[in-house]
C-alpha cells in the first residue's frame, strides 16, 4: 500500500462533500432498494454509511495492508448485514462501489496536479494502483459477506416452510392431526421427525393421527425416517394412527421390511378419527 499522509488529509477534508456528490448523482430511474428509496431517515443512513466509507477507505495511504483491513472489517460485516442492503440486488450495490472508486481516481488526479512536479511516474502509479486494488478487494469482501447473508436468510426461510409444512394440529387434549401434503425428501423428513416429538411432547398428547393421503411417493430413505418417527412417538407415550396410505408408498414398506405392529393402520382420516374417539 501506498503511505502519504498529505493525501490521506487531503481524502478526510473531502469526505462529507464526496458522499453530497456521490449521492446527488445517483440515477434514481436506474437502480432500486436503497438508492432509489425517498424515505429520508433511510437517506441520513444511506448519506452516513457512504460518509464512513470514505473515512474507512482514506485509510488505505495513512496505515499499513494488515491494519487497514482490520479497521475496515466493521464497516464491511454492518453493511453487508444491513436490512436496507439486503434488499437491494448486489448489481446495483457494486455499481455504486465502482462509481465511488471513480470519484476517489479523480480526486487523485486533482491532488497529484497540484503539486505534480514532487511525484514521480512510479508514484503516480502507486497512488491509483492503491486506489483500485483496494476497492476491488473491498468489493469482493463485501459481496462475499452479502452472499453469505443471504445464505443464512435462504436457510432460515426453508427451515420455516418446512416447519409449516409439517404442522401438528392439536384436536383435544389427547389426539392431535399431523397431515402430510406433498413430496417427502430426506430433509423434510428429517424436521418432520425433530418438530412433531417436539410438539406431540409440548401438547401433551396420547395419540397422533398421522395422514398420508397428500404424499404421492416416497422413497426408501424417507419410509425409514416415518418409521423411525413411529417408534420414536411410542417411546413418549404416543400412539399413532396411519391413514391414507397409497399402494405405491405401501408396496415401498413392504419391500424394506417395515413392520405394522406397532401402529394402527386405516385407509381414511375419517377411521383415524372415529378409532382415536373411540
Amino acid at each position: 500500500m501506498y503511505v502519504n499522509n498529505q493525501l490521506y488529509q487531503f481524502f478526510i477534508e473531502k469526505t462529507w462533500s464526496l458522499t453530497e456528490e456521490w449521492y446527488t448523482s445517483i440515477d434514481k430511474s436506474n437502480t432500486a432498494g436503497i438508492y432509489a428509496t425517498e424515505n429520508p431517515s433511510v437517506i441520513e443512513l444511506l448519506k452516513q454509511q457512504n460518509y464512513e466509507f470514505h473515512v474507512k477507505f482514506s485509510e488505505v495511504f495513512n496505515k499499513e495492508k494488515e491494519a487497514f483491513l482490520f479497521d475496515f472489517k466493521s464497516w464491511i460485516l454492518k453493511v453487508a448485514s444491513d436490512p436496507e442492503h439486503t434488499q437491494t440486488p448486489i448489481q446495483f450495490i457494486i455499481k455504486e462501489f465502482h462509481r465511488t472508486q471513480e470519484q476517489y481516481l479523480k480526486l487523485a488526479k486533482l491532488f497529484i496536479e497540484r503539486d505534480k512536479d514532487n511525484y514521480s511516474i512510479q508514484e503516480i502509479h502507486q497512488i491509483y494502483h492503491s486506489i483500485t486494488v483496494t476497492m476491488n478487494h473491498v468489493i469482493e469482501w463485501f459481496t462475499k459477506e452479502f452472499n453469505k447473508n443471504a445464505e443464512k436468510r435462504l436457510h432460515a426461510q426453508q427451515e420455516l416452510i418446512l416447519e409449516l409444512s409439517t404442522p401438528v394440529i392439536a384436536l383435544n387434549r389427547n389426539v392431535a392431526l399431523l397431515p402430510l401434503v406433498g413430496e417427502i425428501d430426506t430433509t423434510r423428513a428429517k424436521i418432520l421427525l425433530e418438530k412433531t416429538l417436539e410438539e406431540c411432547n409440548r401438547l401433551g398428547i396420547n395419540v397422533l393421527l398421522l395422514d398420508l393421503s397428500g404424499v404421492v411417493i416416497i422413497d426408501t430413505m424417507v419410509a425409514q425416517q416415518i418409521f423411525q418417527l413411529i417408534d420414536a412417538l411410542s417411546l413418549i407415550g404416543v400412539k399413532t394412527h396411519l391413514s391414507g396410505i397409497r399402494p405405491e408408498v405401501a408396496q415401498t414398506a413392504i419391500q424394506l421390511g417395515l413392520k405394522f405392529d406397532k401402529v394402527s393402520v386405516n385407509s381414511t382420516l375419517a377411521k383415524s378419527i372415529k378409532l382415536a374417539y373411540i
